[in-house]
Order: structure tokens, then C-alpha cells, then sequence
């Protein structure tokens, strides 16, 4: 079969690899659509490489139509071959073809197209685990999920909202927060205008602190937002985009017992993403 690989000048080269053998416990996924991540950039730079056990080339996410199920995947599942699925990968999905265990499937939703379900697994099992997994977001409690107009927060914020959770978020402009109102964030921050930190901190004074973060900048914003949390909250940091350094208030930390968290999908075990 084909697949995109990676060449040493970071060339995209459409190349032949071996076709997927399946396991017992697997199904062979014809590949219609693939979605396409921050961690495939960094993949194909060689900063992140794929985890034992998945193919070396990028796609985390697929869309297709299942091919061939193993028989442990028959009796333990309703696969039928010819199934329209989307599945939540390890790498491999830039591909025609992918293997993949039957329990990180999931039915396309009714009314999307292939390309449009592509791009479910991956934001909507993140935005799970770290929220309400990690996070274990309330109702009634506030969540920070900043970078507001990223693909992430555009799934994290409504499903935040779903479970009646405040949420606040930030973007980089006015027209960006334009942009992202119907996720119907709480407060949305414009950072060219106002400081975040001085917004979670006028927020912790009124008595509405931050129970959950999500936080994908890192940077020297989380330290000094830190002191704005509730007691027991949760700062899960999933990617460190501004900045990989920070300053950490350890009274505010030991005093309010707050956990911070560094998490990654990728790096999870099949059963943990089955179970997400």
C-alpha cells in the first residue's frame, strides 16, 4: 500500500510500505480520510516520534470503512465489515490502509462525511481526558481553556459547557474573539488588550477561582496564575506553546493543594484510549 513518509530534507514523499497485517484483536480500516495535528508537524520535524507498536508514519486520527475484522474483534464487538468508523490512532493514518484494535472505534455520526468525522477522535478524547479524567470537572465550576480559537478549545469549551461548567478562555485579538462567540465561552480575554493572568485574578477575587485549566502555552502565565486557583484544582498543561519555562508559587501550590499535571493522549496505553 501507499503512505506519506517522511524524507531527511522534511519532505512529504508518497511511498510503498507493507500492508497491515491484523491481530485478533484488530480490524483493517480502509482509510478515506485522515485529520491532521500539531503533533504531526512536530513528527515530521523528529521531535515526536510515534509510540512502540504504531507505524512510523504520521496521522493520528482516520476516517474509512472497515475491511477485515480478527476474530477476537468479531466476538468482542458489533463490527461488521463495511462499517463506516473513525478511530483514535497512535500514528499511521497517512495511510490507504491502518490496523487498529476494535475498541478504538467509534460509528461516524449520522450526517457527517468522511472528512468531517476524521477530525472527531483525537480533539473530543483530549478535551475527555483532560477535563474530566484529569480535570474531573463539575458543574457549577470554572475551567480555563485558553487559546480559544484553536482546534482543541473549539471542542474542549462547548463540551465544558455541555456539563455546565463556566468556562474562560483567551485569544490574541477582537476579531478572534468575534470569531469563536458561538462556543459561547463565558468570558472570552482579548491578550492584546488585557492581561489573562490580571483577568483570573480579578475573577479569584470576585470568588469565581479556577477549579480546572487546560492549558496549551505554558509559559511564564502559568506560574503566576497559579495563586488564582481553588483549593484541590487542577492545572493540566498538554502543550507548552508559549514558552517552556515558569516560575511555580510552591506556598499557593502546597497550601491549596493543587495538582499540576503535564498529560499526553498519544503516550497513553490502548486501554486507556478505549476507555476515554
Amino acid at each position: 500500500m501507499k503512505a506519506i513518509l517522511v524524507d531527511p530534507a522534511k519532505n512529504l514523499v508518497w511511498s510503498d510500505v507493507p500492508d497491515p497485517v491484523i491481530k485478533a484483536d484488530e480490524v483493517l480500516v480502509d482509510i478515506h480520510a485522515a485529520a491532521l495535528n500539531r503533533a504531526d508537524l512536530l513528527q515530521r520535524q523528529g521531535k515526536y516520534p510515534p509510540p512502540p507498536g504504531w507505524p512510523e508514519w504520521m496521522g493520528l486520527e482516520v476516517s474509512g470503512v472497515i475491511a477485515d475484522i480478527g476474530p477476537e474483534a468479531a466476538q468482542n464487538s458489533t463490527w461488521q465489515i463495511g462499517d463506516a468508523v473513525c478511530a483514535l490512532l497512535g500514528g499511521g493514518g497517512y495511510a490507504q490502509r491502518v490496523a487498529v484494535r476494535y475498541d478504538l472505534l467509534m460509528p461516524i455520526p449520522r450526517g457527517l462525511t468522511f472528512a468531517e468525522a476524521a477530525a472527531l477522535p483525537e480533539a473530543f478524547a483530549t478535551s475527555y481526558l483532560n477535563l474530566f479524567i484529569e480535570g474531573h470537572l463539575q458543574a457549577g465550576q470554572t475551567a480555563f481553556i485558553p487559546a480559544g480559537a484553536s482546534g482543541l478549545a473549539s471542542v474542549a469549551i462547548p463540551l465544558a459547557k455541555a456539563f455546565g461548567a463556566r468556562v474562560i478562555t483567551s485569544v490574541l485579538s477582537e476579531p478572534i474573539a468575534a470569531s469563536i462567540r458561538h462556543l459561547n465561552a463565558d468570558i472570552v480575554i482579548n491578550s492584546a488588550s488585557e492581561d489573562p493572568v490580571a483577568v483570573l485574578g480579578r475573577e479569584f477575587v470576585a470568588g469565581r477561582p479556577i477549579h480546572v485549566a487546560m492549558d496549551c502555552l505554558g509559559g511564564a502565565a502559568l506560574g503566576q496564575s497559579l495563586p488564582f486557583m481553588a483549593h484541590g484544582g487542577t492545572w493540566i498543561l498538554i502543550s507548552t506553546l508559549a514558552g517552556t519555562t515558569t516560575e511555580v508559587p510552591l506556598r499557593d501550590l502546597l497550601t491549596k493543594g493543587i495538582h499540576l499535571v503535564g498529560s499526553m493522549l498519544r503516550n497513553r496505553t490502548p486501554e486507556m484510549k478505549a476507555r476515554i
